[in-house]
C-alpha cells in the first residue's frame, strides 16, 4: 500500500510540477516579448498579473495582503520541508554480504532491519526497537531506536544492543563495521504508588 501512495505522491507532485513550469514559462516568455495567445491571461509584455484596480479592490481590508504573504510563505516553507524529506537518505533496498569467494550474495535491506529489530526487541529493558539501514550496500549503516522499559539501565541495554544484536549482525554479513546512530526514548507508563 506504501508502494502505490508514494507512487501517487510522485505522480501528483510531477503533475503540479509541469503546470507551474509551462505557467511560469509562459509568463517569462510574454514578458520576455513573446506574442501569447488570444484566450491567454496576459495580452502583452507590459501586462501584469494583477492589476490595479484588482489591488485597490482589497486595500481597504487590513487582513488580506497579511494573510496572502502568510499563507505564501506557508507554501515556500512545506515545500522547503518536502524538498528535504525527498534528498534524506532513504532507506537501504539490499546489503552485500560477503560470501568468500570473491562474488558476495544479496540480502533484502528490509529482512535484515527485521531481524534487527526483533532482537532488538529481546534485550533487557528494550520494550520496543525499530531499526532503518542507510547508506550504500557494501557499507551500510544503521538508524536504532530504542523504547527502554522504566526499569532499564541505558548503558546496559545500550551496550548490549552493540556487543551482541549489532555486533553479530555485523559478523554474519561479513561487514568490516557497522556504525550505528542510537536514539533512547522512555516508556510512557503510569506513576507507580509508593507505600
Amino acid at each position: 500500500m506504501s508502494g502505490v501512495l508514494s507512487t501517487v505522491n510522485r505522480v501528483v507532485l510531477a503533475l503540479v510540477g509541469v503546470v507551474l513550469l509551462v505557467l511560469g514559462g509562459s509568463v517569462l516568455a510574454v514578458g520576455l516579448g513573446a506574442s501569447p495567445p488570444s484566450w491567454w491571461i496576459h495580452d502583452g509584455r507590459h501586462d501584469v498579473l494583477v492589476s490595479a484596480a484588482d489591488r485597490a479592490r482589497w486595500r481597504g481590508d487590513g487582513w488580506f495582503w497579511p494573510t496572502v504573504i502568510a499563507v505564501l510563505a506557508v507554501c515556500v516553507l512545506l515545500a522547503l520541508w518536502s524538498l528535504s524529506a525527498q534528498l534524506r537518505r532513504r532507506r537501504l533496498a539490499e546489503v552485500l554480504v560477503e560470501t568468500g569467494d570473491g562474488e558476495g550474495a544479496l540480502l533484502r535491506g528490509r529482512a535484515m532491519e527485521n531481524v534487527l529489530t526483533g532482537e532488538a526487541e529481546t534485550l533487557d529493558g528494550v520494550d520496543r526497537a525499530q531499526v532503518v539501514l542507510t547508506g550504500r550496500r557494501s557499507t551500510p549503516q544503521a538508524r536504532v531506536e530504542l523504547v527502554l522499559a522504566p526499569h532499564a539501565t541505558p548503558s546496559e541495554a545500550l551496550h548490549r544492543l552493540s556487543a551482541d544484536t549489532l555486533g553479530r549482525a555485523r559478523d554474519s554479513a561479513g561487514l568490516a563495521s557497522l556504525p550505528a546512530t542510537v536514539r533512547l526514548r522512555a516508556a510512557k507508563h503510569r506513576a507507580e504508588r509508593v507505600s
